[in-house]
């Protein structure tokens, strides 16, 4: 069977591997000339160096990602730096490390030995917790009968993340250092907005799996060179090759080629717009509307080149931010830590979720200010080495708002033989690597199965 595969993000990739290891065919078509999507690496002229375009991380729990690589030859434990979940502030007001090899008493002994917590939080935190675990990680929606855009249905919303803690009466200060900063990394969607449920599922498959499945996995080389430049040499990649049109009709035309099912692994939108162009179908217009209700959200990062390596403590620490002085840090990585490098590298990064004000700003403005808050924060350490230069990568639709109610689609289609992947699909999961690959796998073993049946 002949498969096209238009987007070479990483479900895309996902989706190629999976499909070639079931005898097809396939030809991806990305329109950039560098693999990975949203997560992939670029070139900085101004540090004259392979920068990728976010700091990225996964964790153990990423089970779907681990495989694919393995499967790929690759080694994992020689691509990825593995360290304990770590929740450290760099002014050292707060401090949690998941512990390693003590099995099920890894997160209450992380609570116990937590600084900058209170006997009361720890055990608000432990109750939330165990009654989530307790209705099987399910966070029941609210059904608002007031709401008739559904043709008169009620609309079924669940609570945001910010309800779910108030409802467990977590106090200010475990919002601030703990629930808030875990929200963003992995919803990149501010609190008060945040569906509760997509929440309760990373929590699930991290804290509520044990040490081993939260265990952080940062990459030691670019994100590009991970894994989606390791592809079998059968699949055809077409770079630079933006997909204008998909024609739908006894077989798929993408462009001038003729293929037997396509998989449109594009961002939402673009891939709104390639399903717009095709035959009006059964369902069609509800599915389409699903993908345009998508909101995007963009994430920043902020490279900067020391004068020298600086010596921290972690190489992950937290940073209060403070949107009003430019101070947006959230996030910083000790690039020397973990990066592949035979002399060192003097960089960090500085990430930057719900980047969305930073537009208010100049770059000077946002580069300073991180630098103050910064130096402010870890001016117990070995002070900062001056900077000497600098690169920010904001990706402006680095996820989507992960709020409540969000219908997101199946891979399937209402058009036979026409497919999508997505961090955005169906997955259980928000907008993260894990969700992309995943989704990208169930596509192609979908469309591989259809037409098992079909024939």
């Amino acid at each position: 069977m002949k498969i096209a595969v238009v987007g070479a993000g990483w479900a895309g990739l996902a989706a190629a591997f999976e499909a070639h290891l079931h005898g097809h065919r396939v030809t991806v078509y990305e329109s950039g000339h560098r693999l990975g999507g949203r997560a992939r690496s670029v070139f900085s002229p101004k540090l004259n160096s392979e920068l990728d375009n976010g700091q990225h991380i996964l964790l153990a729990a990423y089970t779907r990602t681990l495989d694919l690589m393995r499967r790929l030859g690759l080694d994992t434990e020689k691509l990825l730096y593995p360290m304990p979940l770590t929740i450290a502030s760099a002014d050292g007001n707060f401090s949690l490390r998941v512990p390693e090899g003590i099995g099920p008493l890894a997160v209450p002994s992380a609570l116990l030995l937590a600084r900058g917590m209170s006997t009361l939080d720890k055990l608000r935190l432990v109750a939330s917790m165990a009654a989530l675990a307790s209705k099987k990680w399910s966070i029941a929606p609210n059904v608002d009968t007031h709401c008739d855009h559904h043709a008169g249905q009620p609309a079924i919303q669940g609570p945001t993340v910010a309800q779910w803690l108030q409802h467990g009466k977590q106090s200010q200060r475990m919002v601030r250092y703990f629930w808030e900063p875990l929200c963003l990394a992995a919803l990149n969607t501010p609190i008060d907005r945040a569906c509760a449920q997509l929440f309760a599922n990373v929590l699930r498959d991290s804290l509520g799996a044990g040490p081993e499945a939260c265990r952080v996995l940062i990459p030691r080389v670019d994100l590009s060179t991970l894994w989606p430049e390791h592809l079998p040499p059968e699949i055809s990649i077409a770079r630079g090759h933006t997909v204008r049109q998909i024609v739908h009709g006894d077989a798929v035309h993408v462009d001038q080629d003729t293929f037997d099912a396509v998989i449109i692994a594009t961002n939402a939108p673009s891939a709104g717009r390639l399903l717009e162009g095709l035959p009006s179908v059964s369902g069609a217009d509800a599915y389409i509307q699903q993908i345009q209700a998508f909101q995007s959200l963009p994430i920043a990062t902020l490279t900067l080149d020391l004068t020298k390596i600086w010596d921290m403590p972690e190489p992950m620490l937290m940073l209060t931010d403070s949107p009003d002085r430019a101070q947006f840090g959230q996030w910083l990585f000790h690039c020397n830590t973990f990066l592949s490098t035979p002399l060192g590298t003097s960089r960090v990064n500085v990430v930057i979720s719900h980047a969305r004000d930073l537009s208010r700003w100049t770059v000077r403005q946002i580069v300073e200010g991180v630098i103050t808050q910064i130096k402010d924060q870890t001016s117990r350490y070995a002070p900062m080495p001056s900077v000497r230069a600098f690169e920010l990568i904001t990706e402006k639709r680095a996820t989507f708002a992960a709020v409540p109610g969000l219908q997101r689609p199946k891979n399937t289609t209402p058009w036979k033989n026409v497919f999508v992947a997505g961090d955005w699909t169906d997955t259980d999961y928000p907008a993260v690597l894990e969700g992309a690959v995943r989704s990208g796998i169930s596509a192609a073993r979908q469309l591989s199965q259809g037409w098992s049946c079909d024939n």
